[in-house]
């Protein structure tokens, strides 16, 4: 594809009106469109509690803030901010408020559509790229890359670190996803945490400031041998505190993602979650696509743990299809295999 013919300083926007984690793997397409036109100014789409994700990211100039759930006045006075403003938007989602703000903003637009249902929204964009099953979700907004005419740069960037205030040896572990969906046992993260301090290493405890989230750690850090500091770090905090550790291990949260991105030996237990589209993603991206389900596989940094039952990864928010469900596949994953990739990622790191 021909390279859209940009000014040499052109203004874009990247909408991305995702969770955390999602708003992290838009990082290499950023970096790709700074690469390829490095005195652009670009600014980012996101929602209020996902920009923290991007705190001195190198690549963007700009936030622009949106409210979780905005009013219509709200969504019209963005709207009314945004109109033209940009050379370029570029909408990394299909669904239609992404494709609306993108269409709205920009001089020139990019975005996904999906082939079934996306005839009337492509009319918005000059170019698009239709979603693929399967297909992760970085490689697929790489694609916009493709499609813009600029060469792929496949790293995730974290936010700009700053120092935590804990040195010599640690293992960082977060328990707490967002959901209970992906929730692994609270037997199982005590298990993992007696192991690691039976290997000399600190281990150290992260976590969200909420009230659910606190009272949930205290259940599952009861008498632990964990220095708890969830609630106590900001993201380059958080970004400092992985860079150093020995190993981390946590579940298919936006936190692990990062940890991957940091270059941090990583063991990452995932459930329903397909890492086929949601894997973590090394630096450089991995060697060859995550398997469906294996019970330990690995690819850079990462070490994907599962219990791969026949129904997974079933894509699904667990097995009663609600955030607050239980997943088999994750309250039957034994301790046993988390320790063992575990031990895997600390040797790796320990030969490297």
């Amino acid at each position: 594809m021909s390279r859209l013919p940009l000014a040499e300083r052109p203004r874009i926007l990247v909408v991305a009106l995702r969770r955390l984690g999602d708003v992290l793997l838009t990082t290499p397409l950023i970096r790709s469109l700074k690469r390829a036109w490095p005195q652009a100014s670009i600014d980012v789409l996101a929602f209020a509690d996902t920009v923290g994700i991007l705190a001195g990211n190198p690549d963007v100039a700009a936030i622009v803030a949106m409210p979780n759930a905005p009013t219509a006045a709200q969504g019209f006075a963005l709207a009314a901010r945004l109109w033209r403003r940009y050379d370029l938007a570029i909408s990394t989602q299909s669904g239609d408020r992404p494709s609306v703000f993108a269409g709205l903003a920009g001089r020139v637009r990019v975005g996904l559509h999906e082939p079934a249902r996306g005839g009337l929204r492509r009319l918005l964009f000059h170019r698009s790229v239709a979603t693929e099953p399967g297909l992760h979700r970085v490689e697929q907004l790489l694609r916009l890359a493709d499609t813009i005419g600029i060469a792929r740069v496949p790293e995730l960037v974290a936010p700009q670190a700053a120092e935590a205030g804990v040195t010599g040896d640690y293992a960082v572990v977060h328990a707490a996803p967002m959901y209970r969906y992906k929730q692994w046992t609270a037997e199982g993260w005590r298990a993992l945490a007696a192991a690691l301090a039976a290997r000399g290493l600190d281990v150290i405890a992260t976590g969200g400031p909420g009230e659910d989230e606190r009272r949930y750690l205290d259940d599952v850090w009861a008498g632990a041998p964990v220095r708890r500091m969830d609630g106590k770090l900001g993201w380059p905090q958080l970004v400092g505190l992985l860079a150093k550790a020995r190993v981390y291990v946590g579940p298919d949260t936006s936190v692990t993602h990062l940890a991957a991105a940091c270059g941090c030996a990583t063991v990452a237990i995932y459930g329903p979650t397909d890492p086929r589209l949601w894997g973590p993603w090394p630096p450089g991206g991995p060697a060859k696509p995550w398997d469906a389900a294996a019970d330990i596989q690995q690819r850079g940094n990462v070490w994907l743990v599962q219990n791969p039952l026949p129904c997974m990864p079933c894509q699904l928010e667990g097995c009663e299809r609600r955030l607050e469900s239980v997943s088999a596949c994750l309250d039957e994953l034994p301790a046993a295999r988390v320790i063992a990739a575990m031990e895997r990622a600390l040797a790796s790191a320990q030969s490297s």
